[in-house]
């Protein structure tokens, strides 16, 4: 229907038609004759209004039936947030087509014609942003749950700079071209001056670099748990262009900047999933019945209402030691945040079941024999 009805009434012919109706004649006045034109205008003007409102009648009635049949909601929101600039465009068409059809000095059209095509350069890089900016809230609510999603939730205020400033510089460029200016001597400017701020700023740009780095290869989210190398651990705060925030068992904030963290070993004890390992070492008197010893371990373990039955307690008999065997209790949590209190509870209830059972927990002991010589 709209395709027929531009096809039908073409700019052209809408023109011609508005012209000839209105046509000036030799004896018309001074005002007469700027009536009749800014009359025209007005027609023309009120032509691509109405327009502009059909279309997005248009599209509120068939473009919303045709998204109905996806199973998504994307192409909806894309069509409710293109609609307004939609609907601008043509208004703003008709604006520049009724101050062509005026009598004006040719300067003053050219300056008007140039206003003109630099707020429809806008409006469409406006239109361009929010059907990018959809779609990249789509991506991340969609993959928010999946670890080999690409972005992350906090790359979105970051992807979204980039994408503006890609489409400031495009309308820029599309602008300046408009108007026979030299784009590569403001090219090559631009290049220089970034060599010297990457220069001046080359340690900003190694963390922030990082940070790219970081949220496209997610090692580990916000609210994870990790383990650096030097042995801190916490809960991963906020992650930024130049630095990580973790915030310590101490409820201390460790500010790491992104290019050290990403040059160094870190154990995510959130990945792949939320449930950790517990281990308890423990050593027994020598002479102890080794397989009652890890009976009561497994048994000891299972009755804590926070370790998991699936999978098992183990219990090992590790090696000798020197005044005690050493055995070893692994079990299996579902949050790692409740690992050390779950270890504490264990812990308490292993010394109470050993007493109970007269399993012995030896001191460590040296024997030191001191012999006299015959000399002596």
């Amino acid at each position: 229907m709209l395709v027929l009805f531009l096809n039908v009434f073409s700019v052209s012919r809408i023109l011609s038609v508005i012209q000839g109706f209105l046509q000036t004649e030799n004896g018309d006045g001074f005002l007469l004759l700027w009536a009749k034109e800014i009359l025209g205008a007005l027609l023309i003007l009120a032509l691509f209004w109405a327009l502009s409102q059909l279309v997005v009648m248009v599209l509120n009635k068939w473009g919303r039936r045709l998204t109905a049949f996806t199973s998504t909601d994307l192409d909806d929101r894309v069509l409710q947030r293109v609609m307004p600039y939609v609907s601008r465009l043509f208004t703003v068409t008709g604006v520049y087509l009724a101050i062509r059809s005026l009598p004006l000095n040719e300067k003053l059209v050219i300056v008007a014609s140039g206003v003109i095509y630099i707020i429809l350069v806008v409006i469409v890089c406006n239109l361009i942003y929010h059907v990018i900016d959809e779609l990249l809230k789509w991506y991340v609510i969609s993959q928010q749950d999946s670890t080999g999603a690409v972005m992350s939730r906090q790359m979105m205020p970051v992807a979204e700079k980039i994408v503006s400033l890609f489409l400031v510089g495009a309308a820029l460029i599309v602008i300046l071209k408009h108007f026979n200016y030299d784009i590569f001597s403001l090219v090559t400017a631009l290049g220089i001056g970034s060599l010297a701020i990457g220069m001046a700023a080359k340690d900003t740009l190694a963390h922030m670099i990082s940070g790219f780095t970081i949220m496209l290869d997610r090692p580990f989210r916000i609210g994870d748990r990790i383990q650096l190398i030097g042995g801190q651990i916490g809960d991963v705060a906020d992650i930024g262009l130049r630095s990580t925030k973790i915030k310590t068992m101490d409820n201390q904030l460790l500010i790491i900047p992104n290019s050290d963290l990403c040059n160094t070993m870190l154990t995510n004890q959130a990945f792949p999933n939320s449930r950790a390992k517990g281990r308890i070492n423990i050593g027994v008197a020598y002479g102890s019945d080794v397989d009652r010893v890890k009976e009561l371990l497994v048994t000891t373990a299972a009755d804590v209402a926070e370790v998991l039955s699936d999978p098992l307690p183990e219990a090992f008999f590790v090696s000798f030691g020197d005044s005690a065997l050493n055995m070893a209790l692994f079990f299996w949590v579902e949050e790692y945040s409740t690992l050390f209190a779950v270890t504490d509870k264990i812990n308490s209830l292993i010394i109470k079941r050993f007493d109970e059972n007269k399993i012995e927990i030896p001191f460590p002991t040296r024997t030191v024999r001191m012999e006299k010589s015959q000399e002596a």
